[in-house]
């Protein structure tokens, strides 16, 4: 019989990518969703309500592995202290269900993979490269990670292989991060950000994919993982090779900090400024990106 595997955020950017890649390589999916959805050949909906702690325990007691993506965007609205909690609980409340429902009927999995962020080592710009044993930055971005990935290690003492998935700036076709892009880079409107020195650790969707499908096959993975190319790609780097490919010179001056502050408020940090950080750890298990050229992997997105 198939192995399952079961996705919160399974109708999201990447959730959709991932489930029909699973699907492919012999696994039946389910996927927890606000609304009951009908369930199709391929694919089981369940339902769960966060505000209500409710979810269906068939989903959690018929999973093989559990992958956990859902949380709220992070740059979608201003950090509000409502806001702020609203992106902690996204990510934590649905990890604190499933410990719930594994723990009241000692369900063991096979293992369990959250998503994570390169966020965790800070909104600051150095020339200092990460890897899995730099500290969690105290800002807004390694607090919320540092919880989210703390809310995992529950399970992990439940006996259960746990794998943290720390990802940088998803690059895929007309979704996720080019998706707020291409509107003003496509019309000959683009321009670099802040000073445009700060990195920006970016990975293309079909690499961090194949990470998460990596760490349902490999029983040796456990713990946090980087994903994203180590190339020291820089917000002017970035927007000078998007401009080209769209067959143009970027002509603007940069954003200046201060306009990005007026408008983002304190989530302008999270553009303003970026780390480097390393892969070497997932690059020790054997796996290999498909995507380490920038400009290969953007046009594939675009083109």
């Amino acid at each position: 019989m198939a192995q399952n595997v079961l996705l919160t955020g399974g109708s999201g950017f990447i959730g959709s990518y991932l489930t029909n890649l699973l699907i492919g390589a012999g696994y039946t999916v389910s996927v927890l969703s606000r609304n009951k959805k009908e369930n199709t050949d391929t694919v089981t909906y369940y339902k769960w309500n966060l505000d209500k702690d409710y979810i269906e325990e068939e989903a959690v007691l018929n999973a093989d592995f559990i992958i956990h993506l859902a949380g709220e965007g992070i740059v979608e609205k201003r950090w509000t202290k409502k806001r702020k909690k609203a992106i902690i609980d996204s990510r934590v409340k649905p990890i604190n269900l499933i410990f719930s429902v594994l723990e009241k009927n000692n369900k063991k999995l096979n293992g369990f993979i959250s998503a994570s962020a390169v966020g965790i080592y800070g909104a600051v710009t150095s020339h200092k490269v990460c890897t899995e044993e730099t500290p969690p930055a105290d800002d807004f971005l390694g607090t919320t990670c540092q919880i989210w990935e703390n809310a995992s290690d529950k399970i992990e003492k439940l006996g259960i292989r746990t794998v943290k998935i720390r990802t940088g700036i998803v690059l895929g076709k007309d979704e996720g991060f080019l998706k707020k892009l291409t509107p003003s880079f496509k019309s000959g409107f683009g321009a670099a950000l802040g000073t445009g020195k700060q990195y920006l650790p970016w990975i293309h969707i079909e690499d961090l994919c194949q990470i998460y499908c990596k760490a349902v096959t490999d029983e040796q993975m456990h713990g946090p993982y980087n994903a994203a190319v180590t190339d020291n790609t820089t917000n002017a780097r970035f927007s000078r090779l998007l401009a080209s490919l769209y067959g143009y010179a970027i002509w603007l001056p940069k954003v200046p900090p201060f306009v990005l502050r007026i408008v983002l408020g304190e989530m302008s940090e999270a553009v303003l400024k970026g780390q480097r950080v390393s892969s070497e750890k997932i690059q020790r298990t054997g796996f290999e990106f498909q995507f380490t050229d920038l400009e290969k992997a953007l046009i594939s997105c675009i083109h």
